[in-house]
Parts: structure tokens; C-alpha cells; sequence
């Protein structure tokens, strides 16, 4: 289970990283996300949630983390994701991924910092 932890924290922040990417290419061109982008986002989430219920399992299992990787890696990302769906919910003209290019930006830099924190490293 560690080793399938592991990989899915590279593979979460390499996701975020690209969804941040994507989002920034499309802002500048100042075009509207489409149904790929929208397909990652959903992607990135349901494999953040399922990233949670691995590092749960770990976590009874007897491993354990600084506080800081689970701030990290589940409680800030899904404040992040909270308000940018809350924000969204609202608006009436696109383009509606600049929110979440702006939540992957933040995301992307809290998943990297679990991964890091996991690793053990400073």
C-alpha cells in the first residue's frame, strides 16, 4: 500500500501541474476549457479522494507522518477545491476554468509539499 501511496502522490502532482498548464495556455489564448480540461479536474479529484483513503489505510496501519503532510495533502487541497466550486457556482460568463487554474496553481504547490513531507525530505 506505501508503494501505491508513493506513486499516486507523483502522479497528483504531476496532475495538478499539468492542469495548472493547461489552464494558464488556455487563459492566454483566451480560450474556453474544454471537455478534456474538465475531464483531468474531475480525474485529479476522485484520485485525490482515493490518494485520502490510501494514506487513511496507512495510517491505521501504524505509519505515521509529520501533521504537516496531512494538512498537505487532503485538508488544504479540499478547502482549495471547496472555494472554487463555492466561487464557480455563481458565475453567469466564462471563463469559469480561470478558478480552477488559479485553485491547481495552489493545489500543485500543497500536494508537492506532501509528497515531500512523505518522502521525509525538509
Amino acid at each position: 500500500m506505501l508503494g501505491f501511496h508513493e506513486a499516486m502522490g507523483f502522479a497528483i502532482v504531476s496532475g495538478w501541474a499539468l492542469l495548472l498548464l493547461w489552464g494558464a495556455v488556455l487563459f492566454v489564448t483566451r480560450r474556453d476549457a474544454g471537455r478534456l480540461y474538465w475531464g483531468l479536474l474531475t480525474v485529479l479529484q476522485v484520485v485525490l479522494a482515493v490518494q485520502l483513503v490510501a494514506g487513511v489505510v496507512l495510517l491505521f496501519a501504524g505509519g505515521r507522518r509529520p501533521l504537516l503532510h496531512y494538512l498537505y495533502g487532503a485538508v488544504f487541497p479540499a478547502i482549495v477545491l471547496g472555494v472554487a466550486h463555492w466561487l464557480t457556482r455563481g458565475l453567469t460568463k466564462p471563463p469559469y476554468h480561470a478558478l480552477f487554474t488559479i485553485a491547481s496553481f495552489f493545489i500543485f504547490g500543497l500536494t508537492l509539499r506532501a509528497l515531500q513531507t512523505g518522502l521525509g525530505m525538509p
